[in-house]
């Protein structure tokens, strides 16, 4: 039985990664914080080890004696209150993390990083071609920037076998920035910005779980891959999966300027940061939604370990829904 370390589990896309790994038959650890939240990691067969992401030593304490065949490194922030903690979490855990694996003498066959399709930055938005691995990267988020950083730390270590995912929206139950979209479009309305087409693409959060262990088990080791649903998704089709999904005969779209999406995002970063809150609406979100075109080449994933989406949009809404409406029942009650 080979051995998986996930690291950063306790999230929405950690928990199904952690199933996952169960169902194949792995014997699977969870790395969590002293604070994290159990609640999607609750099967008894899952063994668990705290890191203290600030410390390499204590996290190689905490190491010592393990061993594992293969690392999954899931954890990352997509929202902070202060932008600087996009580098600290995104950048700096990674590396104390692996300083911490080369103080332990733990070297893993493969190593999984979950990077972004925001690392890459915004593409062709005349011509609309697909984003590829192989472009040059050009950020323009601290998100993503954060990734790239990361990215690069892997890539400098002499020898070391990773493999970097790099997922578009990664959507399902328990995730949250989708929901809202499913809410308000379940309120008869669906808000989205600019006038010029926009190209969306998505991976349902078990497909990305099974891409994990298909890139660990079959993948070459330092490759990127861009994770996506093979297809792209204009805003009017996907408002309708959601409608036809949801029973919603009327809904209304409503289109806001980019500019006044502008106001919308510093407004709430800024009574955010007054809170100590991380807000959905921020300048890195703005970026993220102006952006018109996120279809993306999948063939290298596809090509080199098999790579073959189960669950498309529609009956993946159709599963976030049931989810959803599950939860709200239970909150009537």
């Amino acid at each position: 039985m080979k051995k998986v370390l996930i690291v950063g589990a306790g999230g929405f896309i950690g928990g199904f990664i952690a199933a996952e790994s169960l169902r194949r038959g792995f014997e699977t650890w969870c790395g969590v914080r002293e604070s994290t939240s159990r609640r999607y990691l609750t099967d008894p067969a899952l063994r668990f080890i705290t890191l203290d992401y600030d410390s390499p030593d204590r996290m190689a304490e905490a190491m010592e004696g393990l061993d594992w065949d293969y690392v999954v490194y899931n954890l990352g922030a997509t929202k902070c209150v202060n932008f600087m903690d996009f580098n600290k979490i995104n950048y700096l855990y990674l590396r104390n993390f692996i300083e911490a694996l080369t103080d332990s003498h733990i070297r893993p066959e493969k190593f999984v990083y979950m990077s972004s399709l925001s690392a890459i930055g915004p593409g062709d938005e005349k011509h609309y071609t697909k984003l590829t691995g192989d472009m040059i990267p050009r950020p323009n988020t601290r998100y993503g920037l954060s990734k790239i950083k990361a990215e690069t730390v892997l890539q400098t270590i002499p020898d070391f076998p990773w493999i970097i995912l790099r997922p578009t929206g990664v959507y399902g139950p328990h995730e949250q920035d989708y929901l809202m979209m499913i809410k308000c479009i379940d309120s008869h309305f669906d808000f989205g910005v600019g006038f010029r087409r926009q190209m969306l693409t998505f991976i349902y959060v078990e497909d990305l779980a099974r891409a994990v262990f298909d890139a660990l088990e079959h993948a070459p080791v330092c490759r990127k891959y861009i994770i996506s649903e093979p297809r792209a998704y204009t805003q009017k089709e996907f408002r309708e999966i959601v409608a036809d999904t949801l029973g919603r005969k009327l809904v209304i779209p409503v289109r806001l300027p980019l500019w006044m999406l502008s106001i919308a995002c510093k407004v709430s970063e800024k009574w955010g940061a007054a809170r100590l809150e991380a807000t959905t609406l921020n300048s890195d979100k703005y970026n993220i939604m102006a952006q018109r075109n996120w279809d993306c080449d999948v063939t290298p994933a596809m090509r080199d370990f098999g790579f073959a989406p189960q669950i498309d949009l529609r009956e993946g809404v159709r599963r976030t829904v049931e989810a959803y409406r599950e939860e709200k029942n239970r909150q009537k009650k």
